[in-house]
């Protein structure tokens, strides 16, 4: 008899009773918290950093039933939101070249870059297809062996080994009219870049459920050990992220007591402290850390990734060499504020005005996991 899948039932995440009791707490710690020294006259900034968390905070309203000093602040959790300029014009010019199919996943078709974006150079006749895995572009390339299929490699850790397995893959086959335009990120060095901003101001962070069921827990440590910062990982459903919340203010609540900063799962049912060691195995068989440059953030050391040997022939810079023009920031877009918490969407001057999801200016409002999409799509829920 074959082993089954394990299934979880979800209701409990959504029960509605319980949510209540969760608000309950989160409004007695945050009062505890407002008679402490540290917090007395400020709010409290808790930081999420995943497009998922950002959606389901917005659709659930919970901004709306937090206390008057708890801010709830959407960070750079969104992968095509935080890939900066540069990187997609150099996709634009790859795209416009003869014998070049270039696939990618739908989001970024309609990000603008310096100057276009790939859905007007498809309109004006490049071969741009969306796809919803590499494995759809490596299955394209074998398909049509007189084409150079370009695959744009858009994600963090969630996705970073179904990649990797696509170039081993690749390699294995023979399949030399694929490759890849590597714009990955790794996210907890990203983090020690908005720890260490003062500008930014975290308290705490609601640590990336996707991602960390990838890399575990064990990544974000050094988040508490050197700058007191609390963080747990949590799910997707309202009374997930609620648990999430209760334990950051009963974390803070302990430190302000003389109690030291931790990193906690409360998403067991999918996170486990060392994470998927196959999939992080493989993540660094296939690639090596670069720099890399995040919109908002600038370049954070080692937080790229680029192929190792011998995949480099897999590398689209190499097999389609070209010079993009030079790039620039979109006139009046604020994504990059909005990706570091220094301000929430409906403060750019843009939202909802000159940038809506169907004439969107800048990336946060184009992806399914923007903060500016969720905050527009939901933004009823948000006012209230």
């Amino acid at each position: 008899m074959s082993e089954e899948t394990p299934t979880f039932d979800l209701s409990a995440f959504r029960d509605p009773a319980l949510a209540h009791k969760l608000i309950e707490r989160i409004s007695e710690l945050a009062a505890a918290l407002g008679e402490t020294e540290r917090f007395e006259g400020r709010p409290i900034k808790l930081m999420e950093v995943c497009g998922t968390h950002t959606m389901a905070i917005a659709k659930a309203g919970l901004r709306s039933v937090m206390p008057d000093n708890i801010v709830l602040s959407s960070g750079p959790g969104c992968p095509v939101c935080v890939t900066a300029n540069p990187d997609i014009d150099l996709a634009i010019e790859v795209a416009k070249q003869p014998g070049v199919i270039l696939t990618t996943f739908g989001d970024m078709i309609k990000v603008p870059g310096s100057w276009t974006s790939l859905a007007q150079e498809k309109a004006r006749g490049a071969d741009v297809r969306v796809v919803y895995s590499p494995l759809d572009a490596l299955a394209l390339a074998a398909d049509t062996p007189d084409k150079l299929v370009v695959f744009v490699s858009v994600g963090f850790e969630t996705t970073t080994p179904i990649i990797a397995a696509s170039v081993k893959r690749a390699a294995a086959a023979g399949l030399e009219n694929f490759c890849i335009l590597a714009a990955n990120k790794t996210v907890p060095e990203a983090l020690r870049a908005l720890a260490g901003d003062p500008e930014v101001g975290i308290d705490a962070l609601i640590l990336p459920g996707h991602v960390s069921t990838i890399i575990g827990t064990a990544p974000y440590e050094f988040l508490a050990d050197e700058f007191g910062v609390p963080g747990v990982v949590t799910g997707f459903e309202p009374v997930d992220v609620l648990l999430g919340i209760e334990e950051l203010l009963s974390s803070l609540l302990e430190i302000t007591r003389g109690g030291s900063a931790k990193i906690s799962i409360a998403y067991e049912r999918a996170v486990k402290p060392e994470g998927n060691v196959v999939a992080v195995d493989l993540m660094n068989e296939i690639f090596m850390p670069c720099d890399v440059a995040w919109r908002g953030l600038g370049v954070i050391p080692g937080t790229g990734l680029k192929l190792r040997e011998p995949y480099g022939r897999f590398d689209a810079t190499v097999r389609v060499p070209v010079e993009p023009p030079e790039s620039r920031e979109t006139p009046g877009c604020q994504c990059g504020q909005v990706l570091r918490g220094i301000i929430a969407p409906p403060e750019c001057r843009l939202f909802g005005r000159a940038c809506v999801p169907e004439h969107p200016v800048g990336p946060c409002m184009v992806s399914s996991e923007g903060s500016c999409a969720a905050f527009y799509r939901y933004r009823s829920v948000e006012e209230a």
